[in-house]
Parts: C-alpha cells; sequence; structure tokens
C-alpha cells in the first residue's frame, strides 16, 4: 500500500490500482503507493468474497468498423458499487513489462498440440486477447507512443486530462487497459479492480464520453503493431472486451456520484519536519472523510497540477477529522518534495477517495505481524491505533526496519504506543547487510497471525516469501499492490 512516504507514480486520467509503470523514483508512498488510478501486485492482495461481485457479462456486439459510443449514463440496474468486496487488483506484471500473454497463438492448435491448462478454459475472446498480447509484447514501447499520439491527435481536449509532463506517464494507461482484458475471463476479480478505477477517475474529470475516445486509440494501436495476429475476429473480441470495461466503470463512477465527491480539498494544519527529507504533514478536509486504518489516498498539490501521488493515513481515524501523511522526498520526485519542501499550514490540496485493503480484520482473535519498513510504518501505526480502539487485547507484533538510526523517524510514536498497550511489542530493526523478512524468520511461530507488510516493494516480496516460507497462508498476508507501490515514488 502506498506508505506514507514518498509519492506514487503519477496516476493518469486513466490510470490504478494496480497496472502502473515504473516511475521515476523507487520508493513509494509510505514508501510505497498505490494503479490504472492508482491503489494499492502482490498477487497475494487480499481477495474479497467473490458472490458479491455482479456478473461479468459482455454487452451486445459492435460491428468491427464502427466503435460503440460510450453510454452518457450508467446502464439501468446494474448496481455497479454496492456491496463491493474489498479492492482486489488483478495480478499486475513487474514495472515495464506488459502483462503475461498466451505463449503461443491458441487458434492455430491443431490436434494433439498441447494447450495451457489456463487456455483450455479460456473463452474465445480471452483466447484472441491474450494471442494479441503476447505478440505486442516485444514492441511495447512503439504502441504506447502509438497509443497516446492517435489519442491526442484525434482527441486534443483530452490532453489537458494528463499531467503536463508526460515522462512519468508513459505507458500507464495503456498497460492499465490491457491487464484489465488479459484478465477478462476472472469475473469477480476484474470487475471490483474496474469498479475501483471508475470510482477513482473521477478526481480526473473523466466522463463517459471520453472512454470511446480512448477505445478508438487502443484498437487503432493494436491493429498498426499485431500485424500476424489481428483480423475481423480479434478486433471483435478487442471491441466487446474494451466496451465491458468501460462500462463497468462508468457504472462505477454514476453510483460512487450519488455518495461522494470527486475529490475533497485540505488545508495544511500542520507541517512537522522529522528529517531532512521526511517531513509529518496533517491536513483538514473540507468535508467529512471516510476511510479505514491501513487504507491510502491520492494526493495533488497546488505546484504540479493533475499529477497525484499515493499516500497511507498515518493515524487511524480520528475524532476532528484531521488526515496524517508521512512523506519522503525523493530525488526528482514532484509531488514529494513539494509537501516536504514548500508545503506550510494554510496551503490547500486535493484528496482522491479512500482506497486499499490493508485493513484489520475484527472478526477474528488472530494476532498482528507487521512489518513497516522507512515511512510504510504510518499504515502500520494507523492500524496498531486500530486495534487499541476496538479494546481488545489481540498480540500485535510490529517490526520497524531501517537502515540507519535517522531513519527510525517515528520510533518514539511506536515506543509510546508500546508503553500504552501490553499486548504490543515493538522492535526495531537496524542493519544494512540483513534484510528485514529474514529477520522475522528469527521470530514467531506466526501460524495464529494475520501479517501486515508496509514499505518498499522489493521489502514486500521478500517479507511475502519469508512468511510464506514459515507457514503463513497466503490469504493471510496482506499489503497493496506492487506495482502501484514501484510507481509510488514522485
Amino acid at each position: 500500500m502506498p506508505s506514507a512516504g514518498t509519492d506514487t507514480g503519477a496516476d493518469s486520467v486513466w490510470t490504478r490500482p494496480g497496472s502502473s509503470s515504473r516511475a521515476p523514483e523507487p520508493e513509494p508512498a509510505h514508501a510505497h503507493a498505490a494503479g490504472f488510478d492508482g491503489p494499492p501486485a502482490h498477487g497475494v492482495q487480499r481477495p474479497g468474497p467473490a458472490q458479491d461481485a455482479p456478473p461479468f457479462a459482455a454487452p451486445p456486439q459492435p460491428t468491427p468498423e464502427t466503435w460503440p459510443a460510450a453510454p452518457s449514463q450508467p446502464a439501468a440496474e446494474t448496481g455497479a458499487g454496492q456491496d463491493a468486496p474489498p479492492f482486489t487488483a488483478p495480478p499486475q506484471p513487474a514495472p515495464g513489462t506488459w502483462p503475461a500473454a498466451a505463449p503461443q497463438p491458441v487458434r492455430e492448435a491443431g490436434p494433439g498440440t498441447p494447450v495451457e491448462p489456463r487456455e483450455s478454459a479460456a473463452s474465445p475472446d480471452a483466447r484472441l486477447v491474450r494471442r494479441t498480447l503476447h505478440e505486442i509484447g516485444p514492441v511495447a514501447d512503439k504502441v504506447t507512443a502509438y497509443f497516446y499520439a492517435l489519442l491526442f491527435t484525434r482527441h486534443p481536449e483530452l490532453r489537458g486530462l494528463f499531467p503536463a509532463a508526460m515522462d512519468t506517464q508513459r505507458d500507464r494507461l495503456l498497460k492499465a487497459l490491457l491487464t484489465a482484458a488479459e484478465q477478462m475471463d476472472d469475473a469477480a476479480v476484474l470487475t471490483e479492480y474496474l469498479q475501483h478505477l471508475g470510482r477513482g477517475h473521477r478526481k480526473y474529470g473523466t466522463e463517459p464520453a471520453h472512454y470511446p475516445a480512448v477505445g478508438e486509440a487502443l484498437i487503432g494501436a493494436l491493429t498498426r503493431y499485431a500485424t500476424a495476429s489481428w483480423d475481423e475476429e480479434t478486433e471483435r473480441a478487442w471491441v466487446r472486451t474494451y466496451t465491458t470495461i468501460s462500462q463497468i466503470m462508468i457504472d462505477a463512477a454514476a453510483e460512487d456520484e450519488r455518495r461522494a465527491p470527486a475529490w475533497w480539498h485540505g488545508e495544511v494544519v500542520s507541517h512537522e519536519l522529522r528529517t531532512p527529507d521526511i517531513a509529518v504533514v496533517t491536513v483538514r478536509p473540507d468535508q467529512p472523510y471516510p476511510f479505514l486504518a491501513g487504507q491510502y489516498t491520492s494526493l495533488e498539490t497546488p505546484w504540479w497540477p493533475r499529477v497525484w501521488r499515493h499516500y497511507s493515513f498515518a493515524s487511524a481515524p480520528r475524532p476532528d477529522g484531521l488526515l496524517t501523511f508521512h512523506v519522503k522526498a525523493v530525488p526528482a520526485g514532484w509531488v514529494s518534495n513539494a509537501l516536504v519542501h514548500h508545503a506550510r499550514p494554510g496551503d490547500v490540496l486535493r484528496l482522491g477517495p479512500p482506497a486499499g485493503s490493508m485493513t484489520v480484520d475484527h472478526t477474528t482473535d488472530n494476532g498482528l505481524l507487521c512489518l513497516g519498513g522507512g515511512t510504510g510504518i504510518a499504515p502500520i501505526k494507523a492500524l496498531v491505533e486500530d486495534v487499541a480502539e476496538r479494546g481488545t487485547r489481540r498480540p500485535v507484533e510490529v517490526f520497524y526496519g531501517a537502515r540507519t538510526d535517522h531513519d527510525l523517524y517515528d520510533i518514539d510514536t511506536m515506543l509510546r504506543l508500546q508503553q500504552s498497550h501490553p499486548w504490543l511489542e515493538v522492535r526495531a530493526i537496524i542493519d544494512r547487510s540483513t534484510q528485514l523478512p529474514d529477520l522475522v524468520r528469527e521470530y514467531g511461530p506466526w501460524n495464529e497471525y494475520d501479517a501486515y507488510l508496509s514499505g518498499p516493494p522489493g521489502m514486500i516480496r521478500r517479507g511475502v516469501d519469508a512468511l510464506r516460507g514459515v507457514g503463513v497462508p497466503s490469504e493471510r498476508i496482506r499489503h497493496d499492490a506492487l506495482d502501484e507501490l514501484a510507481a509510488a515514488a514522485g
């Protein structure tokens, strides 16, 4: 999850949780961040109950010569966004790569040709989509450049929805679309993913009328570069797929509009510089801001319009409604440096909606094992406060990792919490040679604990592997999307 620290990669109008490309700076929003929108794949994100997701049915098929106009109103009675399970992003590719696709064309497979189990169960459209993805993988940069050239040439009015500098935007939009398309057969996961994107994209000013323009650019780019696999049948499959994707997002945005603003304004009321490059920033939202401990949001500063970064909330919801973030300035990070070195009380930021599923499960008495690296300690502190406010005595073990004493900027706060709550154990780990996840193996056992990881993507990956190695089931390991974390810096 975006940690409270460095900001996440530039969320474009179309970007999320879960499908961002690598941002210039490696450290995430607490030192991690959050997708298409911005999120927060570790591939082990906690899944929501699939039975709550609406059916993933493709709309009527348009002809290949025409692009379906996006509906100006949400589809009637879809219920998008109602009682949706916690956001779960589909498995995401590593930064700088395209979504995994079928290793070889499927339609040409003759009798006796082995078929991957996944492909044998895939729908005809999914097979065609994955075949296209496999072909364009080696020319990803060219597809991306051509996609944006088409989009902005044919629809110059959309350029203003994107950041002024596109270097951090890169392939975020296109990669997100392709990732969603590649996951089209996983209805429960994909629907919730797209609903999250639709809600999150409201803050960019995205309208239903914008979706056909993106679809045209998408088909145009694929037509140009998927020359070996592209035909009318493939085009129809992509049109159906994108039409379904856009409709789910439109419905989710319309439903969300009935109950929440597209964004909130937040006035900076406190700015505390803890180290030369880490600040604790507290803001007062102009309207009530509902969120859960462990979640994150996206922030836009007045110095960099349309550039959003993800940050985790550094406390559980407070009676006074104030929101606190831990921000680490990273080299060349536009938003992070603005928040650390320029923001002052009285400045007004914009906040997107809350997101993330790294929240406490209060239906169980399991203990909490929390690993926080760098500014990733921010959401961990929020989780501890959440447990304390519930009045339960569940054991909570916190490992606070840092490279130097200097980096343990919030250790005093954590130790005060430990003194107040006998069920809380805080261990500060300072070691350049030994990785935090490796040290956790020396303690335990952890078979009766739910694990929470927050920090740089590398720490998250190693932590997941280490915890699995000592017997912690994947469904009890919670963190936000790694691809979002990789895009957190900025």
